[in-house]
């Protein structure tokens, strides 16, 4: 084969990789919005259970995925957006027989101070009891601490920092079995951050030996929400997962 030849044929085989590349990462990625009279889009994308919910589908609330773990989003005239990514249970098991949770992750977090709120937050929920919970990372404008009804129930370091660790009562409120009502258990770092690592186990330990019962797991994830905000988000690095006891 002459030079002229072989430098072309490696020239196709090289653009011929980089179109594969290309294509395989636009097929990893699916974007969505809530659409007019629907307010929860839901499913399981490479082991990874997602959410994308806007409350009254107000506004615009979108997602898109990424490879593994990785989301990204953007909201705005919203009521209330959430949009997560992490782990699903079938409601038969406590943390502690599953075993010990873990996250780390690495994101772009961009929302809006001029109004609202927003966090960037571990967050779940368990059954019997039903129990709302996040470990918030990073936040804008008012945090659950501000809310006169929340009861500081101590604190605790995990990941070199102290989180401040609260329960609250929701009346009446969305929950993954409808509207009803039920406890939300906060830590809450007081050194904000957008990266690192999340032992969350440690949290629910802390929580359980203050009294704070959780129940059988549903879900454990990575959430960015707003509140009558705007905002964007990406997950440059994200895995949630579980050491096995």
């Amino acid at each position: 084969m002459n030079r002229t030849i072989f430098c072309k044929a490696i020239a196709t085989i090289l653009l011929t990789a980089t179109l594969v590349v290309l294509n395989s990462t636009n097929i990893c990625a699916q974007s969505f919005c809530i659409e007019e009279n629907s307010d929860q889009i839901s499913g399981t994308q490479d082991g990874f259970r997602y959410e994308l919910w806007n409350q009254n589908s107000q506004g615009k609330a979108c997602m898109t995925l990424g490879a593994g773990a990785l989301f990204s989003g953007e909201w705005n005239g919203i009521l209330n957006y959430l949009a997560r990514r992490g782990l699903s249970y079938d409601e038969t098991q406590a943390h502690s027989e599953i075993g010990k949770f873990f996250a780390t992750y690495d994101c772009d977090y961009h929302p809006t101070t001029e109004s609202g709120n927003s966090y960037l937050s571990i967050y779940g929920w368990t059954v019997d009891p039903l129990i709302e919970f996040y470990i918030v990372e990073d936040w804008r404008n008012w945090i659950p601490s501000m809310d006169k009804n929340a009861t500081l129930k101590g604190s605790v370091t995990v990941n070199g920092s102290t989180y401040d660790i609260y329960e609250n009562t929701r009346a009446n409120q969305p929950s993954i079995v409808g509207n009803t009502t039920f406890q939300q258990y906060f830590s809450i770092r007081r050194d904000v951050r957008n990266s690192g690592t999340i032992n969350i186990s440690d949290h629910f330990e802390m929580w359980e030996s203050l009294g704070m019962k959780l129940g059988k797991m549903y879900e454990v994830s990575f959430v960015v929400e707003g509140y009558q905000s705007n905002g964007s988000f990406n997950f440059k690095a994200l895995d949630v997962y579980v050491e096995k006891p």
